[in-house]
């Protein structure tokens, strides 16, 4: 492990990204925003309901806004990070020193994939203090959180892993772009429709609305395995369509880690695909 943070192309990317102004530009205003947003929130509820409460349920609802506002944030601004890591090297013409160097194969696309996804990270990370201010009304669990933020961080490194994949392949970051953002709209809209669509047909064929193969899309549907995870009767509800009693997040977890260890390994291979006796 210590190797692997030692890597000096990430040590040289975490150090090009995070010396612009611009990423901490960004870091402000996101942070401005999202503290806007909270404290708009507990105020106009408060307001409305008379009195200036805030209950429990309602500081469960402002959670649940706020995970899926960061499952967004990964989803969409995830394959903008990644998607030209590679392709803008070989678009430079940077990439053919880059590959005569000592570092190997992983070593590079480890590198371009950590240091590309860490500004996200900081930004997760930094959004934690906003975050806490649902413990002060209570209705959130400390374990609860820690386990959206291990989903945040696996469906981070899965799809980061994609847009390397896609920017290794291709030749064009403006292709690979397009991949990895196509990706992304299957796994959570497409595969969203196929599981409204299969629980439907299946209710009008068989008349039980029991659908194993709804089981598959919603297994790898982040939305819905976030709302799995948010509130747990979204299982039972989601065992007794399909017929499957596995948890969401079990298959979520299997499916998403290996996307990730196959999309890395198909980085690490292609890189080289002409420098054979390099490997």
């Amino acid at each position: 492990m210590r190797e692997l943070l030692a890597n000096p192309v990430l040590v040289k990317e975490i150090k090009l990204r995070f010396r612009n102004m611009k990423s901490f530009t960004g870091l402000f205003f996101y942070l401005l925003v999202m503290g806007i947003f909270v404290f708009g929130f507990v105020y106009l509820t408060g307001s409305i309901s008379g009195g200036g409460f805030f209950r429990p349920e309602e500081s469960f609802i402002l959670f649940t806004m706020l995970s899926f506002i960061q499952l967004g944030l990964i989803l969409f601004i995830t394959p903008g990070l990644t998607a030209g890591t590679i392709s803008t090297e070989r678009e430079k013409q940077t990439l053919n020193i880059l590959l005569t160097t000592a570092q190997s194969s992983f070593q590079i696309i480890f590198g371009k994939l950590l240091s590309s996804i860490a500004f996200l990270l900081l930004l997760l990370l930094s959004g934690l203090p906003i975050y806490s201010m649902v413990f002060l009304y209570g209705g959130v669990s400390p374990g609860q959180m820690a386990v959206i933020f291990l989903f945040y961080f696996l469906t981070l490194l899965a799809i980061g892993s994609l847009g390397v994949m896609y920017s290794t392949v291709t030749r064009r970051t403006v292709v690979s772009m397009i991949a990895t953002f196509s990706t992304m709209i299957f796994l959570t809209a497409v595969t969203g429709f196929f599981l409204i669509l299969t629980v439907s047909l299946s209710s009008v064929a068989m008349g039980t609305g029991t659908s194993p193969l709804s089981y598959f899309w919603a297994s790898i549907n982040p939305a819905v395995v976030l709302m799995s995870l948010l509130e747990p009767s979204w299982n039972d509800e989601i065992s007794r369509i399909t017929g499957i009693s596995l948890p969401l997040w079990v298959s979520y977890s299997f499916f998403y880690l290996l996307l990730f260890a196959g999309s890395l390994w198909l980085s690490v291979s292609k890189l080289r695909v002409n420098m054979n006796k390099y490997r």
